[in-house]
């Protein structure tokens, strides 16, 4: 059964839309800096605190097997309004620092029914193609990523601008679901908890591999996305340069965005596995070579951060692909929700390692400690059938 045409459209809007709160305080985090009286710590801070609410949200909703037993496009509306209704907290006279770090848990904990229901609404009408398909939704989650610093960069952009913005688009983007898109055609529904799910999925030998594989990638993915303004702050000091981070920022994560759709296109014809296992190998050696780019000249640093921005989440729906389709069909959803949140776990720890060797080290070697997760990525995706 083919879907209607407008079925894979309204779920990339709608993904595009209600994802772009993901990083909305990152791209004001000088702004929240002089508001709470945080420091130079606070774009770690705030990207774990998304991060950690999107683990709790995903652990959560994987337990309950949420996805599994209640409707994909209402549990997506609920959360896009309850995650629009965190963002806007940024906006609350005089709020403190753990007003801060809670408003964006919040953010995170309901984004949890936004991604992962995304794709979980996808497998349940594409079940050939579904590389594809996901390429275009997980491509559609970057280029929302990239969306507030891009409103930032804008002359009309601030701080108030970016939260307004991705609220109402995070609203306005689960309503265009949930009337548009009811449960796909291949959903079936499960009927009660299972909550041993979680070790069950792990005795399936390709559906462990290709969780390993999306571990590996997920070490290196946010805590690139995350300290892009400081590779381009790094890159103006070191070179003399005066490249608008906002707007290179911007740019640099939604080359991501075309990455997940042209890799899409490529899982056809070369399988996804082939398609994850070059671009985490490629995105790898942009790791190890990385403290090179930042002594060249700032036309060949941005074709080479652009290439890495491309790479770094090109494999990211193919994974998704490999996970949804190594599971029995009643438990697709709980599965791409596990393997997100334990892969967001992960994404913590490098985060805050980089964190901390951004104070301690010379700045343009940081990047390079994220060449561990390709490294076991491929290295479990080298076996996978």
């Amino acid at each position: 059964m083919k879907p209607k045409k407008h079925i894979l459209p309204i779920i990339i809007i709608a993904q595009f839309a209600c994802t772009s709160v993901w990083f909305a305080g990152n791209s004001i985090v000088n702004e929240l800096a002089q508001v709470t009286g945080f420091g130079s710590e606070l774009i770690g801070y705030i990207l774990s605190s998304v991060q950690f609410g999107f683990i709790l949200g995903t652990l959560t909703f994987a337990l309950l097997t949420i996805a599994d037993r209640f409707s994909p496009s209402k549990v997506f509306l609920v959360c896009a309004i309850l995650a629009s209704g965190c963002n806007i907290l940024l906006l609350a006279g005089g709020i403190s620092k753990i007003g801060l770090l809670a408003a964006r848990f919040g953010t995170g904990f309901f984004l949890a029914g936004i991604y992962p229901i995304g794709m979980k609404i996808a497998a349940d009408y594409y079940e050939k193609g579904l590389g594809l398909a996901l390429g275009y939704l997980v491509g559609a989650l970057v280029f929302g990523k990239s969306l507030p610093y891009f409103i930032k960069s804008l002359q009309w952009g601030n701080y108030e601008s970016v939260v307004q913005a991705t609220s109402i688009f995070t609203i306005l983007g689960g309503l265009l679901l949930w009337l548009t898109v009811p449960d796909g055609p291949y959903r079936k529904k499960g009927k009660k908890l299972r909550l041993k799910a979680g070790p069950e999925l792990f005795k399936i030998i390709n559906f462990r591999k290709a969780a390993f594989g999306y571990f590996g990638h997920m070490w290196e993915l946010y805590a690139f996305w995350g300290f892009l303004p400081f590779a381009i702050i790094t890159f103006n000091r070191i070179s003399g340069e005066t490249l608008y981070v906002p707007f290179y920022t911007s740019l640099l994560i939604a080359a991501g965005g075309l990455g997940c759709i042209i890799g899409g296109y490529f899982s056809i014809t070369h399988s996804s596995k082939k398609v994850a296992f070059l671009t985490l190998l490629i995105s790898g050696l942009c790791c190890m070579f990385s403290p090179i780019f930042y002594h060249l000249p700032a036309y060949l640093f941005l074709t080479l951060f652009a290439l890495w921005g491309f790479m770094v989440a090109a494999d990211s729906p193919q994974f998704s692909s490999m996970v949804a389709s190594a599971v029995p069909v009643d438990l697709r959803g709980t599965a791409l929700t596990l393997v997100n949140c334990l892969g967001y776990i992960i994404s913590i720890l490098s985060i805050e390692l980089i964190s901390l060797l951004s104070k301690t080290f010379r700045a343009e070697y940081v990047f390079v400690i994220l060449a561990i997760g390709p490294i076991f990525g491929l290295i479990h995706l080298r076996n996978h059938k």
